[in-house]
This record gives structure tokens, C-alpha cells and sequence, in this order.
């Protein structure tokens, strides 16, 4: 299996920084165990909100990786959002062969922390920031920080532009494909060193 470091922390990157896809990956393969049986990315949102949306475009970015062979849920064409999220949860936890569940979402935040990109071990709680009660999800989340909390919450998310979802739901599914193509590349070359 491959082995996570003990009770990793949360680790924080900003979208736009120098090297963030090589960074991320850093903290992906960290975070995640890409050796899991049935390792499941679950990407929360609706393609009805601008700032919500960054999990669902996350998902569709992933799908159109034809080498990135994980199982992922909510995309922009079938949205994982508070209707389906609990149903979505039940038949996943369900499995012969228990989830390793990696959360997507947009959150909110202070003004100066717009475009932060947050790993941390442990649940997701979407709709925090609407005031929705929904189950919590994941063993690892992936929290984007797109707009400011704090006020009209609801409205902030409709008003949030586009383009920053979209960058950073690209950020984040190039990083993931990066950190599954490098654990692949350090398995194969431990398994020569040793053939």
C-alpha cells in the first residue's frame, strides 16, 4: 500500500504561485493513497452558480483525463450538489470494498485568501457556507477558497467570475493527474531496482 505520513496537517497553496501544479502534486501524493482499491473523487457544486461550480468543472476537467483511471462523481454535466449528496453517499459507503473518498468544493473566505487552494485530512462539510445541513464527506478534502465569507453568502457565490473557478479547477485536476503520474513513475522505478 502506499504508506501517507502520519497524520498529515493541512497544507495551503496559492493558485497562481510558481510551480503550483509540481507543489500541489507534493501534497497530493502526501495526502492521497493512489494504491486504494477503490479511491473515489467527489467533486461538489452546481454548474448553476459561478463560484460553486469549481467542484463540477473540477470533475469534467478529471473525466477528460483519458489516464487519470479513478472513479469520479459530480461533474458539470451530473452535478453532486445538496439533492443528490446524501443519496450519492449512501450507495458509495455501500461497496464491498470501503471508499477512500476525496471531497472537491468551492468555499469562502477572507478577502485575502481568494484563490488559496486547502488539503487537509478528514471531512468536507458542503453548504456550509449557504447555511444547508448536509452530511459531511471524504477522507481528504480539497477546499478552494473563491470569493469572501461572511455576508449574502448565497449571492456572493452567483456573483463569483468564472474564469477564477475555472482556473482553479484546472490547477487542481492537472495537479491530481501530475501526482497519479508520478506515484506510477516512482512504483515502477522501485519495482526495476529491485527485478
Amino acid at each position: 500500500m502506499n504508506k501517507i505520513n502520519a497524520a498529515p496537517q493541512a497544507s495551503t497553496i496559492y493558485y497562481k504561485e510558481t510551480g503550483v501544479i509540481w507543489r500541489l502534486s507534493n501534497h497530493f501524493l502526501e495526502y492521497i493513497p493512489f494504491d486504494h482499491q477503490n479511491l473515489v473523487f467527489c467533486c461538489i457544486g452546481t454548474d448553476r452558480s459561478t463560484g460553486d461550480a469549481l467542484g463540477p468543472m473540477t470533475g469534467s476537467f478529471l473525466t477528460q483525463l483519458n489516464s487519470f483511471p479513478f472513479e469520479i462523481v459530480g461533474t458539470l454535466d451530473s452535478p453532486l450538489h445538496a439533492l443528490n449528496l446524501e443519496e450519492t453517499t449512501n450507495t458509495l459507503y455501500s461497496s464491498s470494498v470501503k471508499p477512500f473518498v476525496v471531497a472537491i468544493d468551492a468555499c469562502l473566505g477572507n478577502a485575502n485568501n481568494i484563490g488559496e487552494i486547502i488539503i487537509h485530512p478528514g471531512p468536507l462539510f458542503p453548504g456550509k457556507a449557504v447555511k444547508k445541513d448536509l452530511p459531511p464527506i471524504g477522507e481528504i478534502s480539497i477546499k478552494a477558497i473563491v470569493n469572501i465569507g461572511g455576508y449574502m453568502e448565497y449571492n456572493v457565490l452567483q456573483s463569483t467570475r468564472l474564469n477564477l473557478t475555472f482556473e482553479m479547477g484546472k490547477v487542481i485536476s492537472r495537479s491530481l493527474l501530475l501526482a497519479w503520474h508520478r506515484y506510477n513513475l516512482k512504483n515502477k522505478s522501485h519495482y526495476n531496482t529491485y527485478k
